[in-house]
């Protein structure tokens, strides 16, 4: 299986911004985690981050025929880009949403997910393990 793993706005920033929220792991570690998980499950992740909406819409509309399935951390974009909605719709791909934190927790605006009107499931909260909870499921291998 072949999975894509893609990164909104600032997830580059991971062990910079706000540790207190998102821990001190950095994204090469994420990185790092999700090819190693999915290889554990006898999986492939290719992992991508971008902070232009433009590009993520890209690369799903690009997934479709090359990836079996899209793990989608939107970031910023879950609660507001009803462009990536349309292009998860367009590709019709098995994608599973992820959070590093819990949107239900914190601002009321982070409430809202178009990513999660399309996703098949949803993990969130449990820092870099919601990426993992996410390839295992699609591997077969988990929840």
């Amino acid at each position: 299986m072949k999975i894509l793993v893609l990164n909104g706005p600032n997830i580059n920033l991971l062990g910079l911004r706000e540790p207190e929220l998102y821990g001190s792991r950095t994204y090469a570690d994420l990185v790092e985690y999700c090819e190693r998980t999915a290889s554990e499950c006898g999986a492939t992740a290719e992992v991508r981050q971008t902070n232009h909406e433009g590009t993520l819409v890209d690369w799903i509309q690009e997934s479709r025929g090359a990836f079996d399935a899209i793990v989608l951390n939107a970031a910023a974009y879950t609660h507001t880009s009803v462009a990536v909605l349309d292009a998860l719709k367009g590709t019709k791909m098995r994608t599973i949403e992820v959070h590093l934190t819990e949107p239900k927790v914190r601002e009321d605006f982070r409430r809202v997910s178009y990513v999660g009107m399309v996703a098949e499931r949803t993990f969130s909260g449990l820092g870099f393990e919601s990426y993992g909870e996410a390839i295992r499921h699609l591997a077969g291998r988990g929840a």
